[in-house]
C-alpha cells in the first residue's frame, strides 16, 4: 500500500511540477508564487486578454473582468454568459485541460453581481501495487467556484470585489485533497472621452488585489494561495464610427512570502513581500532580485472594426531569474448579435517551453438589457 502511494504522489506531483515549469515558476523567487499552491487560480482565462499579451485590469469590459478586475462588472448593465476552452501544456501531450465559465446580471440601483468557475483538469494516474500490478486510474483536478460583484460608486469610478471557493483533488484519500475560501479586492477608474491629437480618447486605470485568504492543506504542508497585485493603464481611441485602437499595459507582482508559507496571515504579506528575494539562475545558484524585477509586465493591442471583428496582439515579459516567461500574443474576435467568439494563440521567446503553442477559444453570449 505504501508503494502505491508512492507511486501516486510521485506522478501527481510530476504533473503538479509541469504546471508550476508551464506558470514560470520553475524557478522561483522565495518572495514568488514558488510558495504558494492553487496556482491555478493565476491562469489568465479568457481569449481576449489572453492574445493582448494577458493585459486586462484597466480594460475589464465583458464578463471576464472577474478575474482581471471585478470593478469591471460596475460598469456593464447588460446580461453576460461565457466560456473558455484550453488544451493545457499542450507540449506534454499529458491530456491536461482548463475551462472558465462565467456569467453576469444587473440590477438595477444595486449593481452587477456575476459568478464564475474555473476548472483544471490534471489528468489520470495510474496506481499500481508492490509487484507492478495496475490497480487502476485516480482523476486529479484544481476547482474553485465564486460570485462577483461590481458597483458604482460614481459616474467614473467603480469598485467590485469576489469571494470565491476552492478545491484541489489530487487522489482519493484525504491527504490529497484540501479545500479554502479566498477573495479579491479591486476598483477601476475611467475618464470621460477627450480629444487627444483630433482623436476622441477614453483612458481608464485599475487595480486589482486577488486571491486573498487561506491556505490549501495536503497531509503535513499548509501552503498559502498565489495572493497577487495586478495594476495597469488603458487608451481606447475612437477614429471614427467604425474604427477604434485599445492599448493596454498591465504590471503584477506576487503577494506571497516565505514567512508567509509557515503561517503568516495574507493581510501581512500583503505589505511584508516588498523586500528583495532570493531567484535562482542556475542549479545551486542564487541571485537578489529587486521588487522592479520581481514584476511581470504585459502589454497590448486590440483593434476593432465596426464592433464586428478585432485583431490582437501582445508581448508578455517576467525576469529570467524570476521565472524566465517571455511571448508573444496573437488573437482575434468575432461580434454577430448575441454571440461572440475570441481565439488566441501564444508563441513563446524562450526554448522548450511547455507553453509553447498555446491555444485558447471563448465563447460569450450578449444580451441586451
Amino acid at each position: 500500500m505504501m508503494l502505491r502511494w508512492m507511486c501516486f504522489r510521485q506522478c501527481a506531483w510530476t504533473v503538479l511540477g509541469a504546471l508550476v515549469l508551464a506558470l514560470g515558476l520553475a524557478v522561483p523567487a522565495q518572495a514568488q508564487l514558488g510558495q504558494a499552491s492553487g496556482l491555478f487560480l493565476r491562469i489568465e482565462p479568457d481569449s481576449r486578454s489572453a492574445g493582448m499579451g494577458n493585459t486586462g485590469v484597466a480594460v475589464a469590459n465583458n464578463a471576464n473582468a472577474m478575474f482581471w478586475n471585478p470593478s469591471g462588472l460596475a460598469f456593464q448593465r447588460n446580461t453576460q454568459v461565457g466560456i473558455t476552452h484550453a488544451n493545457w501544456l499542450p507540449q506534454f501531450d499529458a491530456g491536461l485541460f482548463y475551462e472558465y465559465l462565467v456569467g453576469t446580471y444587473h440590477v438595477d440601483g444595486i449593481g452587477t453581481f456575476g459568478g464564475h468557475v474555473t476548472y483544471l483538469n490534471l489528468g489520470e494516474t495510474e496506481l499500481r501495487d508492490s509487484e507492478g500490478r495496475s490497480q487502476g486510474e485516480v482523476s486529479a483536478y484544481d476547482l474553485a467556484v465564486g460570485v462577483s460583484y461590481g458597483y458604482r460608486v460614481s459616474e467614473r469610478l467603480g469598485v467590485g470585489t469576489s469571494l470565491r471557493a476552492i478545491y484541489s483533488k489530487l487522489n482519493q484519500g484525504s491527504s490529497g485533497k484540501a479545500s479554502t475560501v479566498a477573495g479579491d479586492l479591486s476598483g477601476l477608474y475611467r475618464t470621460t472621452p477627450f480629444e487627444l491629437g483630433g482623436v476622441t480618447t477614453t483612458f481608464s486605470t485599475g487595480a486589482n488585489i486577488a486571491n486573498m485568504g487561506g491556505r490549501l492543506q495536503y497531509e503535513s504542508a499548509k501552503e498559502p494561495l498565489p495572493m497577487n497585485l495586478r495594476l495597469g493603464y488603458a487608451f481606447t481611441f475612437d477614429f471614427d464610427e467604425h474604427n477604434s485602437l485599445t492599448i493596454a499595459n498591465d504590471f503584477n507582482k506576487s503577494l506571497v512570502d516565505r514567512e508567509g508559507q509557515d503561517g503568516k496571515p495574507f493581510y501581512e504579506s500583503i505589505f511584508s513581500s516588498w523586500g528583495t528575494a532570493s531567484g535562482e539562475v542556475d542549479e545551486g545558484q542564487t541571485n537578489t532580485l529587486s521588487v522592479a524585477e520581481q514584476f511581470t509586465m504585459g502589454v497590448g493591442a486590440e483593434y476593432w472594426y465596426s464592433d464586428l471583428f478585432a485583431l490582437r496582439t501582445g508581448y508578455f515579459y517576467e525576469d529570467p531569474d524570476n521565472g524566465n516567461r517571455e511571448f508573444l500574443n496573437f488573437g482575434a474576435g468575432l461580434r454577430y448579435n448575441i454571440v461572440g467568439i475570441d481565439m488566441s494563440y501564444l508563441y513563446t521567446l524562450e526554448e522548450n517551453s511547455p507553453l509553447a503553442n498555446t491555444l485558447r477559444f471563448s465563447l460569450l453570449f450578449e444580451f441586451q438589457e
